[in-house]
Parts: structure tokens; sequence; C-alpha cells
């Protein structure tokens, strides 16, 4: 039951269920688990990103800026956020450890089982089908893309909105470090003291956490 709920949010019924189980499958709670499908899953998603933008901003952008784009598009934390919006990490299949560690919140796992879903869905009903399903997961996405500020890094476009306003410049700082040596995450507050706004990033670097944070940042200020 609670995979119909699944495949209704992302709009496609699946033939082979069992693909849908293995893409959400981690590989701690065994085999056959999404890794495969996750390989597979990262180059339809760079397709059909490809397209999309090209459709739409072909005429204006050359190859490096739309290639930056797609970057933009299909790295983690953009894959984390859908993979919020869907909540998949209720359906996720972990081992005890990922389990009890909070695997099911950690941006790498969801956005990996995110791209071994796009496979599996080419793998049961083709490329098209895996297209109308990332098209409509990315609807709001591409709707509200401003090449402008898109290709620019986070950092650099907050500071540049700050800078516009004459306002104070993001203080960041280290909220938390969780994992092992070789398999930290860092999680980072950004605060803008004068609007009384924080938001917190999470990523494999401190650097990607104050990334994420500017961009969660971003998207809490006036477009204009």
């Amino acid at each position: 039951m609670k995979l119909e709920v699944l495949q209704r949010a992302i709009g496609h019924r699946f033939s082979r269920p069992e693909l849908l189980e293995q893409a959400l499958t981690h590989r701690s709670f065994g085999s056959p688990h999404n890794e495969r499908l996750e390989f597979l899953g990262d180059s339809v998603l760079n397709c059909v990103t490809a397209i999309a933008l090209f459709e739409r901003f072909g005429g204006e952008l050359r190859e490096g800026e739309m290639s930056r784009l797609r970057a933009n598009l299909v790295r983690q934390e953009a894959l984390h956020r859908l993979a919020d919006t869907l909540q998949l990490g209720e359906y996720l299949r972990l081992g005890d450890g990922e389990l009890k560690s909070g695997g099911h919140r950690r941006p790498s796992i969801l956005a990996d089982a995110l791209e071994a879903i796009f496979a599996a869905v080419f793998l049961d009903a083709g490329f098209a089908e895996a297209k109308t399903v990332i098209d409509k997961l990315y609807a709001a996405s591409l709707a509200e893309l401003d090449p402008a500020r898109a290709l620019k890094d986070p950092k650099t476009a907050l500071q540049e909105w700050l800078q516009g306003r004459r306002m104070a410049l993001p203080k960041y700082s280290l909220a938390n470090t969780r994992g092992e040596a070789h398999q930290q995450e860092f999680e980072v507050e950004c605060e803008i003291a004068g609007l009384n706004l924080n938001t917190r990033g999470i990523g494999v670097s401190r650097r990607a956490a104050e990334q994420q944070s500017a961009q969660r940042m971003l998207e809490l200020l006036p477009k204009k």
C-alpha cells in the first residue's frame, strides 16, 4: 500500500514492482540493492535535464552555461529537496545501522535513491516514460530557474544580493558534524542578522554545506 502512494506521487505505476523495491534498497539492507540503478539513473537524469535546458535556453545560452545549469539541477542538494517532497525516506529499506544513524534523512542516500527510481522507471517502461516522470518532478525547479542567478555559486549570489542592498554579509557557522572520519557530514548554519533569517545546509564537506545553506537562504529572499 505504501508503494502505491509513492507511485502516484511520481506519476508511474510499475508493471515490475520489484524494480521500485530495488531502487529503494540501500546496500546496508542487502542485495539486490540500488547502486547499479543509481549509476544508470544518473545518466538518464542528465539526458532529460539537458533536453529540457536545450529546449528552453538553447537559443540564449552557450554550451558551458547550460552545462553549469544542468549541474545545479542534478546535484545532490537538488535531488535531496525533490526526495523530501516525495517523503522518500519513509520508503527506504535500510540496514539496522543506517536506521539507527538516521540514514532515512541522509541527503546522499535520498539523492541516490531518487536517481535509482529514475532508472527503475526507464527499465520498466522506457526513456519516454522516465522523461515524463523527471519532467513532472522538475517542473517547478525549471519554471523558477533564473540563469543570471543560477550560473553563480550560491555563496557568491547571496553575497552580491546583500551587497546590492548595502546589507551586512551572512555569517556561516558549523552547527554539527556527523559520521565516521572517512564518511563525515557537516551541517552549517547561514545567518543574516539584518533580516532575522537563518538556514542550514548539509554536505560531505564544510564548503558544500555552506553552499547548500546559502542556496536555501536565496530561496527565502525576493527574486528581485
